[in-house]
């Protein structure tokens, strides 16, 4: 495994980081390929409150074994669910509890969009706060997620004293939110970068149009696409540690791998070039920019946001009928034409997609002709399985 120092505090992090909130539905699974990673030099593993039970069943792992010790456990403050100043003790608490810790390495105040909503935690007395627990050793670096524009991002690499920083970075989304020029700046300050996102939520593996596949495929290095997505984001040096949310054992075995040779810098001009054609190639596919992470649920009405983006984006690489066929199976009871245009979601999407907008676009795109026919057929065939 290759390791970066981190420059606030000279720890060796993985290149490689384990992303949590996607955990495998069996728990024995997840342990097996937790115990892989470490075993192969993974070190930081990144959870967060409102991830579902993945920092319960994160903490009942590394409570084995000696574990705990081997490792850095990241996790997140829903700063956004904070009311009042006892609001930061007793999300922590739970978390330390669920965790079965009694620190945490890298603790981050989750999902922070501009320098106004970090000052409201500022009046609420966070920095005291913070102070406090890493006086005690609670503790050990804080940071942030971000999901904003950049000239927000860069006032808040100012306004504080942060040991680190997480952003959404990719060979996609290059100058997307914080981008490249947040990621420089951050690395101008000695602020290490963990990057979240780097294969855009599995859309960069397995979603790639026939035209950025072929252009991967006839590379004269042979790499699979995730390999082709990781490679780019490690090149960076500002980057410390890149995460990827892991299913399988070979997922992480492959992740492992690459992140084991992908040092900085070492990409050719040639290979940058390709990533050039690639993203060209995604971009005229592409109808609605989301990656899946979940934030603009729960709908109030139900709704399978992310569910109705990915099918309405597979009619441009698995055709309009075969797409049809899987948003009718996804989405039965959870379809776009149940969004009554209410916005809630939209204030919580990190990609500032205009949600109402592409909801009316899925539904004149997949739910005119046949929908109505096909989801007849399709519940008859299956109420009779």
């Amino acid at each position: 495994m290759q390791y970066r120092v981190n420059p606030k505090n000279n720890e060796e992090i993985s290149a490689l980081g384990f992303g949590c909130m996607r955990f495998h539905k069996d728990e024995r699974e997840v342990e097996r390929q937790i115990r892989y990673a470490i075993e192969q030099g993974v070190n930081y593993f990144d959870t967060a409150y409102m991830y579902g039970n993945s920092e319960a069943i994160l903490g009942r792992i590394l409570s084995k074994d000696g574990l705990r010790e081997k490792v850095k456990i990241a996790t997140k403050m829903p700063y956004y669910m904070v009311r009042k100043n006892q609001d930061f003790n007793r999300f922590f608490n739970t978390e330390l509890e669920r965790l079965q810790t009694d620190y945490i390495d890298y603790y981050l105040m989750h999902m922070v969009t501009d320098l106004k909503s970090w000052r409201g935690l500022c009046d609420l007395g966070i920095r005291e706060w913070v102070a406090e627990k890493k006086s005690s050793g609670r503790i050990r670096n804080i940071g942030f997620s971000f999901h904003g524009v950049q000239s927000e991002f860069f006032a808040l690499l100012d306004d504080y004293d942060w040991d680190f920083c997480m952003i959404q970075f990719n060979y996609l989304d290059e100058y997307v939110q914080a981008g490249k020029a947040g990621l420089e700046y951050a690395g101008s300050k000695g602020i290490p970068v963990i990057v979240m996102e780097p294969l855009r939520g599995g859309t960069l593996v397995q979603k790639l149009p026939k035209e950025a596949l072929d252009l991967l495929n006839h590379a004269p290095v042979k790499r699979s696409p995730a390999d082709w997505g990781l490679r780019w984001v490690l090149n960076h040096p500002q980057v410390l540690c890149v995460l990827s949310g892991m299913g399988t054992r070979q997922m992480v075995e492959e992740n492992i791998a690459t992140a084991s040779d992908a040092y900085p810098d070492k990409l050719t001009e040639e290979e940058l070039t390709l990533y050039t054609g690639v993203r060209d190639a995604i971009r005229a596919a592409t109808k609605v920019s989301c990656t899946g992470c979940g934030y603009c649920m729960p709908c109030p009405k139900d709704v399978n946001i992310p569910m109705c983006f990915s099918s309405l984006n597979d009619t441009m690489i698995k055709g309009k009928i075969m797409s049809l066929y899987w948003y009718i199976l996804m989405t039965a009871e959870h379809n776009a034409s149940l969004c009554v245009q209410c916005g809630k979601c939209e204030s919580h999407c990190p990609q500032a997609i205009p949600i109402r907008e592409k909801m009316k676009q899925v539904q004149r795109e997949l739910e005119g002709f046949p929908y109505k026919p096909m989801r007849f057929i399709l519940e008859r065939v299956l109420n009779k399985v």
